[in-house]
């Protein structure tokens, strides 16, 4: 179970505030969206993905302690490489078949054209 950043006592994972200090724990009140905090020290801007890729709309940017839309930088390269890594292993012929299945429709549709240029002929 995670625990309260300001008091340290176990919370629930669905807990929208903490129980003993009233410090919101998700944002705007929805379980689903997590809250990231920064250090006391450290900015979120400052290991963020959004804010490297200029992409970052929030008000308080550069300087944000709080944040839902935070996205570890180092995290995403991690799983940017891992991805590349699988991409890199399909061979040639899964693609075609990939390309195949993804434009049978239209493949469909030139073969009965050139079927009815050739009866037409």
């Amino acid at each position: 179970m995670p625990e309260c950043p300001r008091c340290h006592q176990t919370v629930s994972s669905q807990a929208i505030t903490c129980p003993q200090c009233h410090l919101a724990l998700k944002a705007h009140g929805h379980p689903g969206i997590p809250l990231y905090r920064a250090d006391e020290a450290t900015y979120l801007c400052d290991t963020c993905t959004y804010h490297d890729d200029d992409t970052c709309n929030f008000p308080q940017r550069p300087y944000a302690k709080e944040c839902t839309l935070y996205q570890d930088r180092a995290q995403s390269y991690a799983n940017l490489s891992a991805s590349k890594s699988y991409t890199n292993q399909t061979s040639g012929l899964s693609q075609l078949k990939t390309w195949i299945k993804r434009n049978a429709g239209w493949l469909a549709l030139i073969g009965l054209v050139v079927i009815s240029l050739l009866l037409s002929l």
